[in-house]
């Protein structure tokens, strides 16, 4: 069976936008309300940093439990691990996970600026620069015969797609407009060249978009 890359449980507005403008280390997803945006995900049984029992059940509950299943290895763009810019200046910033990361797996931190890679709990964040073929090349060797998972934000999951390199997306639309900020497209329909596409709403109020290639 071949390894598929693969976007989990990503969140954009209606009008299309990953995160708002203005990132900074107090507000990683900049003027967007992460609370606003990712509520959906937050009120899920399955939510991995819950603070007590409960949450809902049914079809969100079952997209977030699915977050881990069959991954070996992480993507993610510099932006979501970080909101420095430039070389890197502060060795001692190691995300905004904590000392136990929710990926599990190899994470592979895409950046033209050089540092040496680190392992917190479980997660071994590795830094690489190299265009998204020869990236994805080196980190399915990471994986272990497991799919990738591509996390995020916005541009690095529209880099990818623009090299056909994705698989599979699930994307959660949000009914909240941002205006500005990263978008990963105008509208869903800029992938049907490509792509299959299910759209099932949900009683929280958020639209699943789940695509995979034709």
């Amino acid at each position: 069976m071949s390894q598929l890359l693969r976007v989990q449980n990503f969140t954009v507005s209606s009008d299309g936008f990953g995160a708002g403008e203005h990132q900074s280390l107090e507000r990683p997803f900049g003027t967007a309300d992460p609370g606003r945006l990712m509520a959906w995900l937050l009120a899920t049984a399955s939510f991995p940093h819950r603070a007590e029992p409960g949450g809902s059940r049914g079809l969100d509950d079952c997209l977030v439990r699915d977050f881990g299943t069959n991954i070996g290895a992480e993507i993610m763009g510099r932006n979501k691990f970080s909101p420095h810019r430039g070389p890197w200046t502060d060795l001692e910033w190691q995300g905004w996970w904590g000392d136990e990361p929710p990926f599990h797996t190899p994470v592979f931190v895409l950046t033209h600026h050089p540092r040496p890679s680190f392992t917190l709990s479980d997660t071994t964040f590795h830094f690489v620069d190299g265009d998204p073929a020869t990236v994805l090349g080196t980190v399915k060797e990471a994986a272990q015969g497991r799919d990738v998972r591509l996390g995020g934000g916005a541009t690095t999951i529209r880099e990818f797609l623009d090299a056909d390199l994705v698989d599979t997306l699930h994307v959660a639309v949000v009914p909240l407009e941002l205006g500005s900020g990263a978008r990963l497209w105008e509208s869903p329909d800029e992938l049907l060249d490509r792509f299959h596409c299910d759209v099932v709403p949900s009683p929280s109020g958020v639209t699943h978009h789940l695509f995979w290639r034709k």
